[in-house]
């Protein structure tokens, strides 16, 4: 009888390496990773995921579509409905800091979608990362759903669901671990490599290859070594112009470049090569090295954008203002609140960390909150919630 058993063990080994949903959701993460820097959309609308009944619970996300997949993969196994509203094909936290995913988006599924006839209950999970753009009073106010922020990642929300909806510190904070360096390294490295080699066609077609591996090279040099450096990064960032787009104490781009120089230098020595043929790669080079790490800092979930002015603001808490309805802990993605739910008091205790992401001020009931500038100006919490940050760090009125 055990030998008999044998074929049968095997046989679901085989069936699980052979599983297609697993096959097509690698191939979509492999394509849709070399496409990361593009708006990519998917339907919107109300998905049902299992055999969900009028209890189950309620998610929410956007429609960029590795977005979805990811989301509907964490889900699987549980009985649920996840809806999907229109972030323009930009994932959720991109989409909600620029206006792309806003509270009209969320009343608009949750009113279209039929959700409303599906479940007795009337709350809805969102991801945490949507809070510097949706409001959850505004939510509560025009929908009568109530709005639960779940974790940053979604492979957490099987967790979050054992744990009765709550969040440990670990759920809410963005990391930025060796995978998800390895996809930005990629999403990097595929499109800049495709434009150049277009580029050299004409002008130095022998060199496309040579120039598609420095590429790719320095683009995982950059984001693989960022724990060796990124401790010298500076939020506060350095205002000395072009070249250093105010990133990292230093110059860190031309540090790379003097890298790759020397060797080219040494390279050259041996391969015997002529000084043209340096010169043309020291040119290259340099301009290789200032498009990949000319706004490194906006490419990681751990320091404001290197281009934005608003990593020179700084948070305020007013603690005449301030219930310690703890909105401010469920969202921040760095941590950096802590909550007295005894004496209903909060503590800003990792200033350090904050990403300016202005999710705290957005979802603050109280108005407690504010950014301030090195010149005490003072952005007020209505001017965040209705001015959404661009790709150039301008506050523009957010999309409706």
């Amino acid at each position: 009888m055990a030998k008999k058993a044998k074929p049968e063990k095997a046989k679901k080994g085989i069936s699980k390496i052979y599983d297609f949903g697993y096959l097509r959701y690698i191939f979509i993460n492999i394509i849709e990773t070399l496409l990361r820097m593009f708006p990519l959309l998917c339907k919107t609308g109300l998905i049902k995921i299992g055999n969900p009944d009028r209890t189950s619970p309620v998610f929410l996300t956007c429609n960029y579509h590795l977005t979805v997949e990811r989301v509907k993969r964490a889900l699987r196994g549980m009985d649920c409905y996840l809806l999907v509203a229109n972030s323009r094909g930009i994932n959720v936290w991109c989409a909600s800091t620029g206006g792309h995913l806003t509270n009209h988006d969320v009343i608009s599924v949750l009113k279209t979608s039929g959700i409303e006839d599906l479940v007795d209950h009337r709350n809805v999970i969102l991801p945490q990362l949507a809070a510097t753009g949706v409001e959850s009073k505004v939510i509560k106010e025009k929908t009568g759903w109530n709005v639960i922020w779940g974790p940053v990642y979604s492979e957490d929300i099987p967790a979050f669901i054992e744990n009765k909806l709550k969040k440990t510190p670990e759920m809410r904070e963005v990391k930025f671990p060796l995978l998800q360096r390895i996809e930005m390294a990629i999403a990097w490295a595929f499109p800049i490599s495709i434009l150049s080699a277009l580029i050299m066609i004409p002008l130095w077609p022998e060199m496309i290859f040579p120039t598609a591996f420095t590429i790719w090279s320095l683009s995982f040099f950059i984001f693989l070594t960022f724990p060796l450096y990124s401790r010298w990064l500076s939020s506060e960032g350095r205002r000395i112009g072009f070249i250093f787009f105010d990133f990292g104490k230093g110059g860190f781009q031309l540090i790379l470049w003097g890298i790759v120089m020397l060797c080219l230098i040494i390279y050259s020595l041996l391969a015997g090569l002529t000084l043209e043929f340096v010169l043309r790669w020291a040119v290259l080079s340099f301009i290789i090295v200032l498009i990949l790490s000319m706004d490194l800092m906006g490419s990681t979930p751990l320091y404001k954008s290197g281009l934005h002015k608003d990593r020179f603001l700084e948070v305020f808490l007013d603690v005449e203002r301030c219930r310690g309805v703890a909105l401010c802990e469920q969202v921040c993605p760095r941590n950096c609140y802590r909550v007295n739910r005894e004496l209903h008091t909060t503590t800003i205790v990792r200033a350090e960390k904050c990403v300016r992401c202005g999710a705290c001020i957005v979802q603050c009931p109280f108005d407690a909150l504010y950014f301030k500038s090195p010149e005490d100006e003072i952005i007020t919490p209505e001017i965040v919630r209705r001015f959404k940050l661009n790709l150039m760090g301008k506050r523009v009125i957010k999309i409706e």
